[in-house]
């Protein structure tokens, strides 16, 4: 009985410490993107290298599949998200307060943390369908990607840039990034426009599923587009990346960045910051988008709002700024 009662109690201690542990721990929450996406990607190894130390510094960290930027960004503004994957274009717009956010307002609490891979506007159409050119897409069907994503506000933008209304396709389709390849090949449409770090399981898909072609996304409007802009850049999907791709595919967009709220503590911040540059290789390694990227770079390319402090305490640390 004595034994019995001791281990009771011993138990009803673990349970206890157990309690409190759970009770002190933070959990912070990543908005991302459709399942097939880098974004997601983006998220879900954020959380793995935040999670490998949390018993050191008590938070945990979940990332959730999402329509894309402009919900990330309106998460983070209505306190659904701690942080979230985001377009650098629609960071500007949300720090400004234009475009797809105007009836909001600047969002004077938005915060960058750090920017990651270019993301290369892409459109990719059957090669069956006769599309060859940007111009050759209206009277096609055409999925121009779901509401609330920024792949879809800026295929918006390069349509307007190239004086195409979605209205001249037989079908504007909206469907998100991880139903288009199905749809492309099943042939329900004939093209599909996104923006994407690359190589990304969509477009994988696609090719091998189907006969398919991408298209330049260059010329004089394009240039002008660039260079009028803070956020845009040229990019390019090197030959050979997807099946059936032999040449360099010249386009522009940008970067995919990563922004959180002065909500957000200055701590949770910085332990988020703190695990990916403390894991830098492990993190480069996580996808091939990620293996070019620059420290750096990050801290300074693509962050329109500003630095959030917990960030800032870390590029110290580090010498960085």
């Amino acid at each position: 009985m004595f034994v019995s009662r001791k281990f009771a109690a011993v138990a009803a201690l673990g349970l206890a410490l157990s309690a409190q542990s759970a009770a002190a721990e933070e959990f912070i929450t990543i908005g991302t993107a459709g399942q097939t996406g880098i974004y997601y990607v983006v998220g879900q190894s954020v959380c793995q290298l935040v999670n490998r130390n949390s018993a050191d510094h008590d938070f945990r960290c979940t990332a959730a599949a999402t329509g894309g930027s402009i919900a990330n960004l309106n998460g983070i503004r209505e306190g659904d998200f701690n942080f979230g994957v985001v377009q650098s274009d629609w960071q500007f717009h949300a720090v400004n307060g234009s475009s797809a956010f105007e009836e909001y307002g600047p969002n004077e609490k938005l915060r960058a943390v750090f920017s990651a891979h270019p993301d290369v506007v892409t459109v990719v159409a059957r090669a069956d369908s006769g599309i060859r050119t940007l111009d050759d897409l209206p009277g096609h069907r055409v999925n121009i990607g779901n509401p609330g994503s920024g792949s879809r506000a800026t295929a918006e933008v390069l349509l307007s840039t190239k004086g195409i209304d979605p209205d001249e396709f037989s079908l504007t389709s909206e469907l998100k990034s991880n139903e288009q390849s199905a749809a492309l090949c099943d042939n329900k449409i004939d093209a599909m426009m996104f923006s994407a770090g690359h190589p990304v399981g969509n477009i994988t898909e696609a090719t091998v599923s189907c006969d398919t072609v991408f298209l330049q996304i260059d010329g004089p409007e394009i240039d002008k587009l660039v260079d009028e802009t803070p956020y845009y850049e040229k990019a390019q999907i090197p030959a050979g990346m997807y099946k059936g791709q032999d040449e360099d595919i010249n386009s522009y967009g940008p970067l995919a960045t990563f922004v959180t709220s002065t909500d957000t503590s200055d701590e949770a911040v910085y332990q988020v910051v703190k695990a990916i540059f403390e894991n830098f290789d492990r993190f480069k390694k996580l996808h091939p988008a990620f293996a070019h990227l620059q420290e750096q770079d990050m801290v300074t390319k693509g962050n329109i709002a500003p630095l959030h402090e917990g960030a800032i305490r870390y590029y110290r640390e580090r010498g960085w700024m």
